[in-house]
């Protein structure tokens, strides 16, 4: 079987990684890939929004699976564009890339469908949020509706924080297009966890639980970023919590997809709220996260092409989907000034330390070749995870393994996991 990965990011990595690990793959292409990925695949200079370029290369290369990483080519269409030219695809068609690509529609299909979300309003005027603010309860929290690279969520804290929000996202389209809707929802407190799930269009199949941590300084200060480091599985995502979801969010997403002629096939990302009045969804991707791909996938014990295979071909209640008992922790290195400003093309050393070791990985995020070196080329460079028995040596293993690896302006949080200790 010839696959090709469409991204060039720690989460493609992580899938070529796992992909290459399946006997039924003979060759895999990735476009636009990275330097971390070219271990595993043939990295193709087309991008990810090309998508003719993308379909003509499937058709000449005589590709049998595409499977696509990211969110912006998924919203765009891409699965679209291919399943019109009779080639085979994972992940969601356009109208079903909504549940990630509109906060407003994701919202609003949680309404109807009487799903536990935070109380929200949707807003497409600026003078109308404002106004709304003047009498909302603090904190609230501010979400451009479309897709801004995992940062488009403000939490402010006073009425003139909000303000200055709505004057970013609406206004001054700090986010682009994104900002053109605007939600403004109830500050939920309680644990966040992210529960990722495999999604043939009726059945839901939901891997390991994992917890992000979007802040860029330790103790959750800073700017959000795209992910500054995960681990896996939460401790506070229980038997109790696990059951809600299923009968109140999971399987009620899925069939609200299709009850509204928008049939979901790919995965579906829960980012969750553990909240005083039971779970709530905060937000909805349709992709694997980044970087809880780093650490679900290294624990999964099947054949990824042949759960995608079945999610493709509408027969995933026949996959019986395992994961390892143990733990992982993925601790991302980045660039110094991520996320606002940063420098790029500074080598890195230390990669060689990690081959052929079972339990540790490293997974380039923004890396590329420049001649016999690899060197930093994003704000998020590299994603270093281990496993171990537990979630505590896990996270021993991860910063140990994180001083093997040195490059100038190497930069990255101390307390991924942390959180481990009070549970």
């Amino acid at each position: 079987m010839r696959v090709l990965i469409v991204g060039s990011g720690g989460r493609e990595h992580a899938i070529a990684w796992k992909v290459a690990k399946s006997p039924k793959v003979d060759k895999i292409f990735c476009a636009p890939g990275n330097a971390g990925i070219e271990e595993y695949a043939q990295c193709v200079d087309i991008g990810a929004m090309e998508f003719e370029k993308l379909v003509d290369f499937a058709k000449t290369q005589k590709i049998d699976l595409t499977i696509v990483g990211m969110d912006d080519p998924l919203v765009g269409g891409i699965v679209d564009a291919f399943e019109k030219e009779g080639l085979r695809v994972f992940g969601p068609r356009k109208n079903a890339a909504i549940l990630e690509g509109s906060k407003a529609f994701s919202k609003d299909l949680m309404k109807k469908y009487k799903i536990p979300t935070a109380a929200y309003e949707n807003f497409t005027e600026a003078e109308s949020a404002l106004a709304y603010l003047e009498k909302a309860k603090f904190p609230i929290v501010l979400k451009a509706d479309g897709l801004a690279l995992g940062k488009g969520v403000l939490i402010c804290n006073t009425l003139e924080e909000a303000k200055e929000g709505v004057k970013s996202i609406m206004l001054d389209k700090k986010f682009g297009s994104a900002g053109n809707q605007m939600v403004i929802e109830e500050f939920m407190t309680g644990r966040e966890v992210s529960v990722l799930s495999y999604v043939d269009g009726k059945t839901i199949k939901t891997m390991t639980s994992a917890q992000d941590h979007k802040r860029a300084g330790d103790g959750d200060t800073g700017l959000n970023t795209g992910g500054m480091g995960t681990f896996s599985p939460s401790p506070f995502y229980t038997k109790e919590v696990d059951e809600f979801c299923r009968k109140y969010i999971y399987q009620p997403t899925v069939d609200a997809m299709a009850a509204e002629g928008r049939e979901f096939k790919g995965i579906i990302f829960f980012g969750l709220m553990l909240t005083e009045e039971g779970p709530k969804v905060l937000e909805y991707n349709a992709r694997f996260g980044d970087p809880e791909a780093q650490v679900v996938l290294p624990r999964m014990k099947n054949d990824i092409i042949e759960v995608v295979e079945a999610c493709i071909d509408g027969t995933l209640d026949r996959i019986d989907l395992q994961f390892e008992d143990n733990a992982a922790v993925c601790v991302i290195l980045a660039s110094e000034g991520y996320p606002v400003k940063y420098e790029k093309g500074y080598p890195i050393h230390g990669l060689e330390k990690f081959k052929d070791l079972e339990d540790n990985y490293v997974f380039h995020a923004g890396t590329k070749r420049d001649g016999n070196e690899i060197v930093t080329n994003g704000g998020r460079v590299l994603g270093v995870t281990a496993k171990g028995s537990d979630l505590k040596q896990a996270r021993a293993n991860a910063y140990k393994a994180v001083e093997w690896i040195d490059f100038k302006n190497k930069y990255y949080r101390h307390d991924i996991g942390k959180a481990i200790d009070e549970a």
